[in-house]
């Protein structure tokens, strides 16, 4: 009987023990699913991001672990495959979009009663034949920032054409100033060639055209963007050694009111305000043709879409994320913080920043012809082109050169 009994004292602490390593799993396993990845590029949103995040989790108990990688190193195709990384991922519209769509990694978010928090029209570039698989966060500005108190001493204005821009930039340089701050080494060609061309090819399916065969990059629109960006390097208006030049550098010429114009967009605000917190920013767009011909003011994009990782095995706690951050409470928390407008509806700004620039959500801007570039290669060739005249090439080569690559890719 003492062998039985104490045998059977042995399996039931077994089975107790057992029965608490399960319990103790489980409570892990249930910790970890309570905890989802956030990835993004945003870095200087970061500050912003973690005060909403901390709210988050301690409204649903779901914590967030927020990944940033650098904007010209986003790894979103390599990390998103096997559904650990990127619960929630941010992406760009255009090329982006379209082949993480191809790629199969976006979970449609249709139906979801938090797409009522979006302005209907500013998420349209998220729905994708008739899904939508993720929702833009921003509204930005892509065109020149400007120092509006140099501007004022120097009795200038916004330029209503091409050759308003020209004597603008000329008397900005006359007083020792940089006219343009362009940063070359990154992100600079991507963004000023959208307000350098917006009225030389007010066509917006013009990218459409080039990929059909119908448009080439060596037709006037393409040639005269071109002939002006040389234009405005041979009479020193952009900085030297602009193709070496970041976009951290030119945010600082403009910072340490060096450089009158940073020919990136409205998102480089905070970190211009960052450097310099007394310095007053605009907004402005050169306008390459005579004023009666200029169809747009400028540029908008709905930019850094929301998106669900189709392969996450966290959907639901995902879009209480995305759900979370659409709320006009946060979204205005967010959108104040880091002098950024939004696309979600009854938001407050209240943003100096914001408040100086608002105007321009109502301005006849056209949506960002680069983001309409459905193709990463075309993209690069177009691209190049600018750099390569930048760098000394003529306009007529630099444009044959990126048509040979655009044949290549030509959809038939």
């Amino acid at each position: 009987m003492k062998k039985i009994g104490s045998l059977l004292i042995a399996v039931l602490l077994t089975v107790s023990g057992v029965l608490a390593g399960c319990s103790s799993k489980e409570t892990g396993a249930d910790s970890k699913s309570k905890t989802i990845s956030f990835m993004h590029w945003r870095g200087e949103d970061k500050d912003a991001f973690e005060e909403l995040i901390k709210k988050f989790t301690e409204e649903t108990g779901i914590k967030v672990e927020m990944a940033i990688y650098p904007s010209e190193q986003y790894p979103v195709q390599t990390v998103l495959r096997d559904g650990s990384t990127g619960d929630v991922f941010a992406s760009n519209p255009g090329y982006q979009l379209q082949s993480l769509k191809k790629l199969g990694f976006y979970e449609d978010l249709s139906g979801e009663k938090f797409l009522d928090n979006f302005d209907p029209k500013l998420i349209e570039i998220g729905n994708v034949e008739g899904k939508q698989l993720a929702v833009p966060l921003q509204l930005v500005f892509n065109q020149p920032v400007y120092n509006q108190t140099l501007f004022e001493e120097l009795g200038l204005e916004p330029a209503k054409d091409w050759e308003g821009f020209l004597k603008l930039c000329q008397t900005l340089k006359d007083n020792g100033y940089i006219p343009i701050a362009f940063p070359g080494a990154d992100i600079g060609s991507g963004q000023f060639m959208n307000s350098m061309m917006m009225n030389n090819a007010p066509d917006e399916k013009i990218f459409d055209k080039l990929m059909s065969g119908k448009a080439k990059l060596t037709e006037e629109w393409w040639i005269k963007t071109l002939e002006q960006f040389k234009e405005l390097a041979d009479k020193e208006y952009i900085q030297k050694d602009s193709l070496g030049t970041k976009h951290d550098a030119a945010i600082a010429l403009v910072a340490q009111e060096k450089a009158a114009m940073l020919a990136t967009g409205s998102y480089a605000i905070a970190s211009i305000r960052n450097l310099n917190p007394d310095i007053k920013l605009g907004l402005l767009a050169p306008i390459t043709v005579p004023e009666d011909k200029a169809k747009y003011e400028g540029i908008h994009t709905t930019t850094f879409l929301l998106g669900v990782n189709k392969n996450s095995r966290k959907k639901e706690e995902a879009k209480k994320f995305i759900e979370f951050l659409s709320r006009p409470e946060n979204a205005s928390a967010y959108a104040n913080q880091t002098s950024q407008h939004v696309t979600v509806k009854d938001v407050s700004y209240e943003s100096e920043d914001l408040n100086n620039i608002v105007d321009w959500t109502t301005k006849k801007t056209r949506f960002q012809p680069r983001y309409l570039i459905p193709d990463e290669n075309v993209e690069k060739a177009v691209l190049s082109s600018i750099q390569a005249v930048l760098g000394g090439e003529s306009p007529g080569k630099a444009a044959e050169a990126a048509q040979a690559i655009v044949n290549q890719h030509i959809k038939k």
